[in-house]
């Protein structure tokens, strides 16, 4: 259908109009107050934690399309709700809106809360930033698990690791001729009664082991067996927690280490500061994040720092899902300079198509490597307890 002359020029006087308006036009002036409340802010691992965002019209203009945007943490996963809102606000007036998010280890710090205002024909917009400090810390107890079997060295500290030498203890060791002064609880009575000599029962003694706990926190040690599963640095640092807790408990000095790009070194100790400088440690340094590292690093750099810092007596947990070659290098080199390592490797393989069965199998030859440089493995299935994995590993090792 053609149009008459009337109805053309009446298209062209509208357009032109709106276009005029639209270069005329400005963009809303935007203050905004928020406010953000978490029902908890000091949850546990996995709790839910409903967060509320409260924003107040400041100004003196109604704000007709206002889209709101909150600053989840990158850690943080929303479970429920929304982090966005889309709504109109007359000045004095205020929004609120809800949503619910998973809280995992570390200390996640909510960024600034993103506003786009638009006028009421949408041709003129401003955008800004809208700061509300938050955090939510999640912070959990170490809990203790069965402690990963100790090679039979030892410092000067009592432990519980067994040596070779005699003294004061709890299992026997041998006997020696008696010397005037041994306590009267140390006589050997039972030989005394049959040969009529005296003789001083000598018990092995037990020191304390030094322990560096080293987490694989590499780019590459950050897979899943599923997209809803718990990466390997995840379960690692769960499981440095378990172990720091149960040899600590033991009377040991245990350290704690990063091995990537983020550098972490707590040197061994004991002591309930040391507990609670660890606990921390584990949780919220960024080196233990539950994000993968950007940057980039030179391991070999890395690797010397740990040797260094390394007491020469340290023995080594190194917790990795050894899904590359060079943390073989790691190990041996370590086991290398004297310091005994024992491998705990959270198994993020698993039996899908061919490609990922021959990530499981290559994963399984360099595990049967380590063993054989007399490396001890604990290969830690995705549904076993950690102490499952423990107690079957620790069949049949030496002390």
């Amino acid at each position: 259908m053609a149009l008459t002359v009337p109805t053309v020029l009446l298209l062209s006087v509208v357009g032109v109009t709106y276009a005029a308006y639209a270069r005329q036009a400005s963009p809303p002036t935007v203050a905004l107050t928020v406010e953000r409340e978490l029902s908890d802010p000091d949850p546990n691992p996995e709790d839910e934690v409903e967060v509320t965002v409260t924003v107040r019209n400041d100004g003196d203009e109604t704000l007709p399309d206002l889209r709101l945007i909150d600053g989840v943490p990158p850690g943080l996963a929303v479970e429920s709700g929304s982090p966005r809102l889309g709504t109109a606000l007359r000045p004095g007036r205020k929004a609120t809106f809800s949503y619910t998010v998973v809280a995992r280890r570390g200390e996640h710090e909510f960024g600034p809360l993103q506003a786009v205002a638009r006028d009421a024909s949408g041709a003129a917009e401003r955008e800004v930033a809208v700061e509300a400090p938050g955090t939510l810390s999640c912070v959990p107890p170490l809990e203790a698990t069965d402690t990963v079997p100790l090679y039979g060295t030892a410092t000067r500290y009592a432990g519980r690791v067994s040596t070779s030498s005699g003294g004061e203890g709890v299992e026997f060791h041998a006997t020696r001729e008696y010397r005037p002064g041994d306590p009267p609880n140390r006589i050997d009575w039972n030989r005394h009664a049959r040969t009529r000599e005296l003789a001083t029962l000598l018990f092995r003694e037990e020191r304390a082991a030094t322990v560096v706990l080293l987490v694989d926190v590499r780019k590459q040690a950050y897979g899943a067996p599923g997209p809803d599963a718990p990466n390997a640095v995840e379960r690692s640092v769960t499981a440095a927690g378990q172990v720091f807790e149960s040899l600590l408990a033991g009377g040991d000095r245990v350290g704690i280490a990063s091995f990537g790009p983020r550098d972490c070194w707590l040197a061994p100790g004991a002591g309930s500061s040391h507990r609670e400088r660890a606990r921390r440690l584990l949780s919220t340094h960024e080196a233990f994040s539950a994000v993968p590292p950007e940057t980039e690093f030179l391991p070999s750099a890395r690797l010397a720092d740990v040797r260094r810092r390394a007491p020469i007596d340290a023995q080594i947990v190194l917790l990795s899902p050894v899904t590359d070659d060079y943390v073989g290098t790691v190990a041996r080199r370590l086991q290398a300079h004297g310091h005994p390592v024992t491998v705990l490797s959270p198994d993020v393989t698993t039996d899908g198509d061919p490609a990922r069965r021959l990530v499981r199998v290559e994963r399984r030859f360099r595990l049967n490597a380590l063993r054989e440089y007399d490396i001890r493995v604990v290969d830690w299935a995705a549904d076993e307890d950690l102490t499952v994995a423990l107690q079957r590993a620790s069949q049949g090792w030496s002390p």
